[in-house]
């Protein structure tokens, strides 16, 4: 693999933005003012998974009878009124990784189980929209993250090959799906740790994404 025939394709949510804390903080407000038990356990599973796929997680927890859509809804609120007033963070280092991967021609894709107007806007607000060739949000398929499908479409719409591509990931589900697609998964783990099974599956795992920009530098030189 020549160098300049990488690309890169990143996560969004916990790999981009510093988002699933903020969730998870409102998932457990609101799971506190219904009195639902075990709503950590059960976000941990949700993450890197689209609504279809959250929502079934759920369910397979909580019942048939869980209101889902009274939950998701005011979680929802609660997450728009915090992000409002104090913006949504960028992670660390992600702002100088893009900047520096684009500079250098490397062409770059999101693939996200959010959906897509949400992600559309989320990077517009940021001014990191423009750094991308392809974005897909997780509306636009059917089975979510583990499966491969996301990244094999943002490959397809980029026009790479998978094993010339590079994942940027945070969560479990996103790295077995990026690595069922048959791409380079690189773990930045976020809420949850790096355990056996993801080194395993993944090229590389760092503790940030300056590091993750270090390592470019020394592939691309």
């Amino acid at each position: 693999m020549r160098q300049s025939d990488i690309s890169v394709i990143f996560d969004m949510d916990g790999t981009i933005f510093d988002t699933e804390r903020l969730v998870l903080d409102c998932w457990e407000q609101v799971g506190e003012r219904h009195g639902i038990p075990g709503i950590r356990e059960v976000f941990m599973q949700c993450i890197g998974t689209n609504n279809v796929r959250t929502q079934e997680i759920v369910y397979e927890h909580y019942g048939n009878d869980f209101p889902y859509e009274k939950f998701r809804g005011e979680s929802s609120v609660l997450f728009h009124e915090i992000a409002g007033t104090q913006g949504i963070p960028v992670k660390p280092g992600a702002a100088e990784l893009l900047k520096y991967l684009s500079e250098e021609k490397v062409p770059l894709g999101l693939a996200s189980s959010t959906r897509l107007a949400v992600v559309t806007q989320e990077l517009q607000e940021a001014g990191l929209y423009d750094y991308f060739h392809v974005v897909v949000g997780g509306d636009l398929l059917k089975n979510s993250k583990p499966a491969p499908d996301i990244y094999m479409m943002t490959c397809r719409r980029m026009g790479a090959l998978p094993e010339n591509t590079y994942a940027v990931e945070d969560s479990y589900n996103g790295i077995r799906s990026a690595h069922s697609a048959c791409l380079r998964p690189i773990m930045v783990p976020d809420l949850m740790p790096a355990t056996e099974e993801m080194r395993n599956l993944s090229v590389a795992v760092f503790e940030d994404l300056f590091q993750v920009k270090e390592y470019f530098e020394t592939i691309l030189g």
